[in-house]
């Protein structure tokens, strides 16, 4: 089961649509929507940094208040609304307010996300007074994906899309991903927006725990800068309106590894897109006693900077990496302890081992390399994406503001 990018499957019961409100700086589309229909669901995970933007808190509150149900998402790029204070709160609800008025459904069933920059004030005006145009323009069809897509992208040089179409026997469903993201990702679940859509039927409660399961697998195992946003958001939908109940013989299994697969390849996506990313790392982490062992080996390792620059110069330095692991916190025992790089192991019985560093340097030089750790500590696997950190990272993030 292969996410599709050329071709965009829609899921039934969503339309889309974008503008421009005159957030960016750019002057670019900076205001996108999604329409859904009567009883679709929802759930999500939201950032865990301490710092918590205002439409993540209003967002929360209404899934809360309405058990999980949403009429509409509305999200603006170039502004954070994060640490506006109590105006911030006042802003995103005047929104999600008006837009409830526009489209006859209570405000707490229209979901906001916002990214871009901390500290500035929400121009909720400039929002309001595009509601009428975005909300006349949503459609079902591929290109006004792209367009909801694009408009809200910051630093992103390109979509992130994947989706696919399912069938069970003589039932099938969709199921669609669009994602921004490419600076401040280390999600705890980027400045990360996910959004998933699929007409399949479930309860909220259901969406929560697959959610929650998929999210640890995927987006909660990449790291581009290490930093976590105060906006990170994953959003999952559904609409129903495929008639296909996730409760049904086969579907839930099916409906879940389609989940997996979008998000997955979103990760993907974001972690490749990374700002002044040259060289994608697949960190792989075996043998670790348990899950949470060897994601804090992972992120001991995609957080070092000496690694992460040894990754943009292709040095295939392995000590920097046997230092990374040996700092973690994980009783790791050198001895024990392999290291590959590509398909050469150039580690193992606590000492380096005969490898042709021309190779090595080869291999990282490459778009995509794989870097394997061996533990020797227990049974758990982990697969974690991350990247280099190269001086266009530094250039980009030294001047965003301005």
């Amino acid at each position: 089961m292969d996410a599709a990018y050329d071709t965009i499957h829609l899921p039934k019961g969503f339309s889309f649509s974008a503008t421009t409100a005159g957030i960016k700086a750019s002057g670019r589309p900076d205001l996108a929507m999604v329409q859904t229909s009567a009883g679709t669901t929802a759930a999500a995970v939201f950032t865990k940094n301490r710092v918590v933007a205002a439409p993540l808190i209003v967002g929360k509150a209404a899934l809360t208040k309405t058990r999980g149900h949403v009429r509409a998402v509305i999200v603006n790029a170039g502004n954070a609304n994060c640490a506006t204070g109590k105006a911030g709160i006042a802003a995103c609800l005047n929104v999600s307010r008006e837009t409830g008025k526009l489209l006859k459904v209570k405000a707490g069933e229209i979901f906001p996300s916002s990214t871009g920059i901390i500290g500035v004030p929400l121009p909720a005006e400039k929002i309001i007074a595009k509601l009428p145009q975005l909300i006349a323009a949503t459609k079902v069809s591929e290109d006004a994906v792209r367009r909801f897509n694009e408009a809200i992208m910051t630093t992103d040089t390109r979509l992130k899309l994947a989706s696919m179409h399912v069938q069970v026997s003589k039932s099938e469903f969709s199921v669609l991903g669009v994602a921004k993201g490419a600076g401040m990702i280390h999600p705890q679940l980027a400045t990360m927006l996910v959004y998933l859509f699929t007409d399949i039927s479930a309860n909220a409660s259901d969406l929560r725990k697959l959610l929650k399961q998929t999210c640890d697998q995927t987006f909660n195992c990449i790291s581009i800068d290490g930093d976590t946003s105060t906006n990170d958001t994953v959003l999952l939908l559904a609409s129903g309106q495929s008639g296909v109940r996730l409760q049904s013989p086969g579907i839930s299994k099916k409906f879940s590894q389609a989940l997996l697969t979008i998000s997955q390849s979103l990760a993907e996506q974001i972690v490749s897109d990374g700002e002044g990313v040259k060289h994608v790392v697949r960190l792989f982490v075996e043998k670790a006693k348990n899950h949470a062992e060897a994601l804090r080996v992972a992120k001991a390792i995609s957080h070092s900077l000496l690694v992460k620059t040894a990754w943009a110069g292709a040095d295939p330095n392995w000590g920097r990496i046997l230092a990374a692991m040996g700092a973690s916190g994980v009783p790791i025992v050198p001895e024990a302890v392999e290291i590959w790089i590509a398909r050469q192991r150039v580690f193992s019985h606590g000492v380096v081992q005969s490898f042709n560093q021309m190779e090595a340097h080869k291999a990282l030089s490459e778009p995509r390399c794989d870097v394997r750790v061996n533990l020797r500590r227990g049974k758990s696997d982990l697969l974690f994406h991350t990247t280099d950190l190269t001086a266009e990272y530094v250039h980009i993030n030294a001047d965003y503001s301005t």
